[in-house]
């Protein structure tokens, strides 16, 4: 996974949601895991090879992938 810039998953909203961005791109606001798989699919990763707990991929904010 070397070379793909980190993903940050944002602190819950009190709307709902957490953004989403990679790099300096919004992805958008996932309500879920699903959502957030979904985003890293469009962004071109295959999700089946992504780790959540994974800290050089993914940088969670304000609680991890169980806290939405």
């Amino acid at each position: 996974m070397s070379g793909v810039p980190r993903i940050v998953v944002h602190p819950p909203s009190p709307s709902g949601g957490r953004r989403v961005t990679v790099g300096v791109e919004y992805l958008g606001v996932a309500y879920g895991l699903a959502d957030l798989l979904e985003f890293l699919m469009r962004a071109g990763l295959d999700p089946d090879d992504v780790r959540l707990d994974d800290p050089h991929l993914i940088e969670w904010r304000g609680g991890g992938p169980k806290r939405w």
